[in-house]
């Protein structure tokens, strides 16, 4: 055998080895790995609370920081427990707006809030999958989304549907889906349609959870969550709920 012969055997032999190991090493891995994180917290766990209880903590927490009396908590407190575990008491779907800050403004903790960031808050497919998961694995017995005054998101689809204004990039991807609020609330004849389209757009991705099969729409109609939706007034600090 020659040695050019006898050296490539022995590089590829080497080669399919660490293959072998890296393989057979990613295999047990994941056969050690619980699918997502895996299975519905149980019956002791921190967030297994009613949906109007959980709301009522939320909002209990929103009025101490609109009055600017926050609780006074050490944030490194359970951050053991933390790296292995997360009960979050609801699901947050937000503006990613700098302004709005969910933790912040509900006065929670880490680990207490789900929370799901694009500009205009409305839901897409990763936006359901991701509060799908805070539902099916985690356990969150709340959803909720959070609009906010003065949003430029919505002030921008306004001005597409009045002035048929072309934007950039991939902003009309963004702005498409924040157009039905904005006729909806254009149909009401506001004064203030910026207003009235935030305060649509709030209520109709609301909405659209209870359309969403099977996951939360299974849910939300055997009431073992609730869904919920508001306004955050950034110069207040208010959120004013949608009825």
């Amino acid at each position: 055998m020659c040695e050019i012969c006898g050296s490539t055997h022995h590089r590829l032999s080497r080669r399919g080895l660490m293959v072998g190991a890296g393989a057979a090493l990613a295999a047990s891995a994941f056969r050690s790995a619980p699918l997502l994180a895996a299975e519905p917290p149980s019956e002791g766990a921190p967030n297994v609370l009613s949906p109007d209880a959980a709301l009522q903590r939320l909002m209990q927490g929103n009025e101490r920081y609109a009055a600017n009396t926050p609780r006074e908590r050490d944030f490194s407190a359970g951050r053991a427990a933390r790296a292995s575990t997360q009960f979050p008491i609801a699901a947050i779907l937000s503006c990613s707006d700098s302004r709005v800050v969910p933790d912040l403004v509900f006065d929670q903790s880490p680990g207490d809030l789900f929370v799901v960031r694009l500009a205009g808050n409305f839901l897409d497919d990763d936006g359901l999958a991701s509060l799908e998961y805070a539902v099916k694995f985690l356990g969150a017995p709340l959803l909720m989304v959070v609009g906010h005054t003065n949003c430029g998101a919505v002030s921008a689809a306004v001005k597409v549907v009045r002035e048929r204004a072309e934007l950039p990039g991939h902003l009309p991807e963004l702005i498409k889906l924040i157009e039905p609020a904005v006729i909806a609330a254009h149909e009401r004849h506001p004064s203030d349609l910026v207003a009235a389209a935030i305060e649509e757009n709030v209520k109709l991705n609301v909405k659209r959870m209870y359309g969403d099969s099977p996951i939360l729409s299974e849910a939300l109609a055997a009431k073992t969550i609730g869904a919920s939706g508001g306004v955050y007034d950034i110069a207040t600090g208010k959120i004013n709920l949608m009825q």
